[in-house]
């Protein structure tokens, strides 16, 4: 844990900023104001994750030890505190460990609500488990046909191609939330792997007994061991306690202004999945949420005039899901394509990378 607080000019107090949430967007805010402010990061885990690498690591461990970063391996000069935020009140954060953390700017990052380890190094321990639990395996079954899904499914068929894997979705489609022909495509990609796709069913998971599993429509499905792979909730049922209750729409989501804000709230900024903004809830748009609030907070504490302050335009709905190690399925807005060159993009490393970069890493 480290913790500094630079004095710049005599009689001059460093701006306070807390930064709830150390997934792809808070990381990114705290690593790049820990210069400018006195930053404290505030996060349950001690560690920031690529989310986009984890389904590859589930199936190469080693992934994982690049893509599990220690939160003190790129965010040296600020305060991390490994606790989870309970209240907000006027100007200052309470934590479940009976913390107080006074700010003059917020920066609320808290995604979607996942259970995972609390250290990186039992986060490693998971990801060999997960592996072994595939390798062990001779029938798989995935619940969920969504991005997480299906590029599970991707991985295992591309590196395990003698398993037999079933994919069950309740929608009518894979991948609902791009367009028909990208789902197509990627329903014939995995059926010519030997995947087998069942749309329209759900799988009852509380009971299950020897292996035999039951669908919503009576039918029985034989598996070594399953994943779900289903959407997790948005990260913000404890702000419905705290000053910013009224700033939630009705999906629980923070509305925000075009500069980020949280609405009501002038010093308040949200980022990510959380916020209201009309967009495809992915990474790679809290990254730029990330850089727009960084932008925004460094002028305001420069004593900037708020009309110069940085605007952000929802994204244009881009999505690129990995096939395995070569290939992908990519929507542009103009076109859809599946195979060798979308994966070229992403699949190799899956900007794993590019992201240690950004954080000042080796990549």
């Amino acid at each position: 844990m480290t913790s500094s607080a630079s004095e710049g000019s005599p009689g001059r107090r460093e701006k306070r900023v807390v930064v709830i949430g150390g997934g792809v967007g808070g990381s990114l805010v705290a690593k790049s104001l820990q210069s400018f402010a006195d930053v404290v990061l505030i996060d349950p885990k001690e560690y920031f994750e690529i989310p986009w690498a984890s389904l590859r690591a589930m199936v190469e461990p080693s992934v994982a030890e690049r893509s599990v970063i220690d939160h003190g391996a790129y965010f040296t000069s600020g305060q991390i505190v490994c606790s989870a935020a309970v209240d907000i009140r006027d100007g200052e954060v309470l934590t479940a460990d009976g913390s107080r953390f006074p700010f003059d700017y917020l920066v609320i990052a808290t995604g979607h609500r996942d259970s995972v380890p609390r250290s990186r190094s039992e986060r490693l321990i998971q990801y060999k488990a997960e592996c072994d639990k595939i390798k062990s395996a001779n029938s798989i079954l995935i619940v969920g046909g969504g991005p997480t899904g299906v590029e599970l499914a991707g991985e295992i068929s591309v590196d395990f191609p003698d398993k037999k894997v079933t994919l069950v979705h309740r929608g009518s489609r894979l991948l609902e939330f791009i367009g028909p022909k990208a789902s197509q495509k990627t329903f014939d990609w995995l059926t010519t792997r030997r995947v087998e796709v069942i749309l329209e069913q759900s799988v009852d998971l509380t009971n299950v007994s020897d292996g035999t599993y039951q669908t919503s429509a009576g039918e029985t499905l034989k598996a070594d061991c399953h994943f779900l792979c289903t959407g997790k909730p948005i990260g913000s049922s404890w702000l419905r306690e705290t000053i910013l209750k009224d700033s939630l729409d009705n999906r629980g989501r923070l509305m925000v202004d075009e500069q980020l804000r949280v609405k009501g709230h002038n010093n308040v900024f949200a980022i990510g999945d959380i916020t209201d903004i009309p967009e495809l809830k992915q990474g790679y748009l809290a990254q730029r949420h990330a850089e727009v609030t960084v932008k925004n907070l460094k002028l305001l504490m420069t004593g900037g005039r708020e009309s110069k302050m940085a605007t952000y335009k929802p994204g244009s709905a881009i999505a690129l899901v990995s096939l395995g190690r070569k290939e992908a399925v990519a929507q542009f807005p103009l076109i859809t394509v599946i195979g060798c060159v979308p994966g070229m993009i992403k699949s190799g490393d899956l900007f794993v990378g590019k992201t240690r970069k950004q954080l000042g890493l080796n990549p």
